[in-house]
Order: C-alpha cells, then structure tokens, then sequence
C-alpha cells in the first residue's frame, strides 16, 4: 500500500468538504456536510446487484450487552453496530428517495458519521492532489458483482491553498474507488455500490474540533488512530451489512 504524508496541517472537516465540493462539483444527489463527497476517479454508474436489502422499520437493539455495544437497523435493511453511549439521529436531514439519512454522534454531540443510501455516485475527477493512506481494508459483508469495497482512512491535500488551515482533509468511510498510487491522486470519493444505486457511511478527522471529552494533544491522524474513539469508528463501520 502506498503511504504519501500530507505536506500541510489538517483542516475543519466542514470547511475542507465545502473547498472540495465547489472545487470538483457535487454528485447529482446533495450530500450530508459531515462527510466528504469529492469528485471519482471516473464516471461510475451503479448497475442493478446481486443483493436486494427488505426494507424494515428502523430499530436498536442489544449487539452485545456485556461490551456496550448495540446494532441499528435501517429502515432501508442495513445494520450496523455501535457503543451504547452513542446517539442515532434518523433521519437526519432530507433522505434520497427510497433512501434513508442516518447520523451518528457521541455522547457530548460531536459528529462521527454519517450514513446515507439510494445516492447517485457518477461524477468526473477534475483535478489530482498530493494524498496519504493511513489504513486500508476490505469489507466482504458488502460485495456486490465481485466488487468488495474497503474502508479506507485517507487525506487529501490543495498545494494551491494560501492558508495552511485550510489545506488537507482527512477523511474515513466505506469505498469502492480503487485504492490511489503515486504520488497525486483524485480528491476522495467515498461512495461504495450498494442497491438500487449507491450508499456511503463515512465522516472527517477535524484536528481543531473543540467538543467536550475530546482527548488532549490529538493534532496528527496518526495520533487519532490511537484513539479509542476512532477505533470505535472503524468498528463500527466495518460492521454494515445486509439486514437479512
């Protein structure tokens, strides 16, 4: 795997997107602000898949009572499990038709992740940045066609940014882009095929977020992978799946 460290100082996750989003031009669908949607490496039209989620009414139920965690099901018919202590928000916002909006947030509010399905993924890369992967591994519970997405933890960085705040983005999600080499690749795209069209469960490391509990000195992603929070994170969204 190919590991380029960033050459500036991270950026407010909102900021960062809204720079990338006017940059490249949004997917068809509008995406949520708590999670990057930037530009493909190439124009991807989901086609219909092998698997067909029955939809359910959402619920939270036990995962496992004795580790905190529990499982939420969407009303779409995907499930994924959480800590106990976090806060589902669903909907969280205007859904995609058929779709659904969900928001994750921590006990003090802080934003985590979001998931949204039934969106449209098909837009054109239009530039390439300097980039770095932090991790990178498959999901096989969400194959589709022979296609295994991965969850990737990544950054991008706009070398023409005057203001070193608002030059790099990181970001965590769910992916079916190939993995990027080099030394510049397309701004992130984390989207994943899933049915009718297509899905993302995702969020942004923002190194200057000021939510109360956040740990101390956690400036570098590589500091935040140490994380426990960000190791519930991945846990978390490395656990979607088919519902049935």
């Amino acid at each position: 795997m190919h590991r380029s460290a960033p050459t500036a100082i991270a950026v407010s996750g909102a900021l960062c997107l809204a720079f990338l989003l006017v940059a490249c031009g949004p997917p068809a669908s509008s995406p949520s602000t708590n999670s990057p949607e930037a530009t493909a490496t190439t124009t991807a039209t989901p086609t219909a898949t092998s698997v067909s989620p029955t939809p359910t009414a959402s619920t939270s139920a036990p995962s496992d009572p004795e580790s905190g965690w529990k499982s939420y099901t969407t009303a779409d018919g995907l499930i994924f499990d959480y800590p106990a202590e976090w806060k589902i928000t669903d909907p969280a916002g205007e859904a995609a038709p058929g779709g659904v909006f969900v928001n994750i947030t921590n006990a003090n509010g802080k934003n985590l992740a979001t998931l949204r399905t039934n969106m449209v993924t098909g837009s054109e890369c239009t530039e390439k940045q300097p980039f770095a992967v932090y991790e990178s591994e498959p999901v096989p519970a969400l194959e589709q066609n022979g296609t295994v997405p991965r969850y990737t933890f990544e950054s991008r960085t706009d070398t023409t940014a005057t203001d070193p705040k608002l030059m790099t983005l990181f970001a965590y999600g769910i992916t079916t882009a190939p993995e990027p080499t080099g030394t510049e690749t397309c701004p992130i795209f984390h989207f994943f095929t899933w049915p009718p069209s297509g899905a993302m469960f995702g969020g942004v490391y923002d190194p200057f977020d000021t939510t109360p509990g956040n740990e101390m000195h956690i400036d570098t992603p590589q500091a935040y992978m140490e994380t426990q929070e960000y190791k519930n994170i991945k846990q978390m969204i490395t656990s979607l799946r088919p519902a049935a």
